[in-house]
């Protein structure tokens, strides 16, 4: 006689095995493994594993980390200083709604000088396209151009600057002017110096003159400025394997690998460690890189809340309960990615959170240091050693050289057995030249110099600086009123102003003032939070900072923009110190 079941309390059981299972905050799973002398954490570790990784076969190259080694040390001061928490202040739905009308007053004018122009009232100055090709399909998207030709064009002045010198604290701007509203540019031949925050010259290394100046022309002499082929054709330069090298020696992980370009490293390589049969868990503010290198990868994407642990494991959990929804077979690698600083936002992401998520439910992790390596961390080791994390918890530990070391390219570094798989399987082996020897040799004299190898405390004043001026301005801007995006830690400074039509105002007012800074709206963001970015840098002293300050001060009051924080008060009496 056959046991008859009431499917609805297998229903509950499986809902209670599961939450208990996969439930971080309470972590019952682990708590009962324990009282009841269950398997143990190696065990319950591999368990896990199988439902994530699968078998770890020849091909899944992203295999846990070979032993590890550790070339620096993190001291307690360190991972136990206090850590600001990233801010997301945001505006009342009233505000929000006439942001959006704003938007639609500017596409109803779009529209109605398009018209004009169809009709000959206005001077066209749109390139079209031959008679005998109107019956070709569009190149691109009708939107997307009536909104550059009616909306970018009429504030491209405060864009794509071309500068005429180093972009160090200050910069030289070419002075141009347009008489055809943006459509075209006349230059008169003179320049503006300007106070430069719009660069990511984080430790202030982008310089003409110095070590690494000095360093990078000597190579040119020794290995020429390119070595005219391919890795897997010519192999690499001296200066580029010394690179490799110390890259490793300064993140603390067994091998490195390196590029000529940052956007190619996300690009080129993540459709090397995932497949279809992998799934992509992706923060929502991922850089363009990291979007395009899940999509060329074939593998499954998920996108999780900006740095909420609550959304991304809801996500792995699924993951793991239901698999592949395509084949209904488990998902054979599951890989997070994150990024350490986001440029956008400034906010500093909760590495500790993630690396605990990524070993309860045996994911990956794959770590975008682009922003973050040099500037942040006592040793500007970035955000694993800001938050005293241990790089080998980070299977893929990536960030590029043109921020913070003043230079060019990219790196991947991790377990050896990872970096030999992308020296083999990375299309930039076959079809992009290796990094060029003087600009390999200007970020490992930049590097050297931040490790303390050239006998000074250079590299560490530049950090210590970086972080003071970063928090100093930081507060002052929130003093002002300004609602500032992210952590105070952050040299990353979004500072919200809303409206796209203040993007041109600002940027032309601030240049005024003798200031240069980048301006950004929709589609970089989002509609409804245009901003000015600010990158601080180790290179400005206080008095340039104030300076800046003031000239925000001056432009918040004729925009009245600067009082939109409802939290000012909060540090109207605050003493702030550099």
């Amino acid at each position: 006689m056959s046991r008859r079941v009431n499917p609805i309390c297998i229903d509950d059981f499986m809902n209670r095995q599961l939450t208990e299972r996969t439930d971080i905050l309470e972590c019952a799973w682990h708590k009962r493994q324990q009282e009841d002398g269950g398997h143990s954490e190696d065990e319950e570790t591999k368990h896990r594993d199988g439902h994530a990784r699968g078998d770890l076969e020849e091909e899944e190259y992203l295999a846990p980390p070979a032993p590890r080694v550790k070339t620096f040390s993190i001291g307690d001061d360190w991972k136990t200083r206090e850590r600001s928490p990233n801010e997301f202040e945001h505006i009342s739905r009233w505000r929000a709604l006439t942001v959006y009308l704003s938007w639609v007053t500017l596409i109803m004018f779009a529209y109605v000088r398009e018209f004009l122009r169809n009709w000959g009232l206005e001077t066209s100055h749109i390139k079209i396209e031959l008679g005998k090709q109107k019956h070709f399909v569009p190149l691109f998207n009708d939107f997307e151009a009536v909104y550059q030709r009616n909306c970018y064009v009429r504030v491209r002045d405060v864009f794509e600057r071309p500068i005429g010198s180093t972009p160090g604290a200050k910069v030289s701007l070419l002075d141009r002017y347009t008489e055809d509203g943006g459509w075209t540019f006349k230059f008169p031949g003179t320049q503006t110096e300007v106070i430069n925050v719009g660069s990511y010259n984080y430790l202030g290394f982008a310089q003409n003159k110095g070590p690494c100046a000095d360093a990078a022309s000597t190579k040119i002499n020794d290995e020429g400025l390119a070595t005219c082929s391919t890795v897997h054709e010519n192999g690499r330069s001296i200066s580029q394997a010394r690179l490799e090298a110390l890259v490793a020696k300064f993140l603390g992980v067994n091998d490195a690998i390196c590029f000529s370009m940052g956007f190619a490293t996300n690009s080129m390589n993540a459709p090397c460690l995932v497949d279809k049969h992998s799934l992509i868990i992706s923060d929502q503010y991922n850089h363009a890189s990291l979007i395009l290198g899940c999509r060329l990868s074939g593998a499954s994407t998920k996108v999780f809340k900006h740095n909420d642990m609550k959304s991304l494991e809801k996500i792995l959990r699924d993951a793991i309960a239901y698999g592949n929804p395509k084949t209904y077979r488990p998902y054979k690698k599951i890989l997070i990615i994150v990024e350490g600083i986001y440029s956008m936002e400034g906010s500093i992401s909760n590495l500790p959170g993630i690396i605990e998520l990524k070993k309860k439910y045996g994911a990956y992790l794959y770590l975008d240091e682009a922003h973050s390596i040099g500037a942040m961390g006592r040793s500007g080791r970035g955000v694993v050693e800001y938050w005293g994390c241990d790089p080998n918890d980070v299977d893929i530990l990536m960030g590029t050289f043109t921020k913070s070391f003043g230079s060019a390219g990219g790196y991947i570094a991790g377990s050896k057995k990872v970096i030999d798989h992308l020296r083999v399987a990375s299309p930039t082996g076959y079809y992009s030249s290796p990094m060029s020897p003087p600009i390999a040799e200007q970020i490992y004299k930049s590097m050297s110099i931040i490790m303390g190898f050239d006998g000074t405390n250079d590299g560490e004043a530049r950090i210590e600086r970086l972080a003071r001026n970063s928090r100093y301005f930081r507060l002052r801007l929130k003093q002002l009123g300004y609602i500032v995006y992210g952590s105070n830690d952050s040299p990353v400074v979004p500072v919200l102003i809303y409206y796209p039509t203040m993007c041109g105002f600002y940027g032309r007012q601030m240049l005024a003032r003798g200031i240069g800074v980048v301006v950004v709206s929709f589609p970089a963001t989002d509609m409804t939070e245009a901003r000015v970015r600010f990158c601080v840098s180790a290179a400005h002293t206080k008095e340039q900072l104030d300076t800046v300050l003031n000239a925000m001060k001056e432009v918040g009051r004729e925009t009245w923009c600067s009082s939109f924080s409802s939290h000012k008060q909060l540090y109207e009496k605050m003493k702030i110190e550099w």
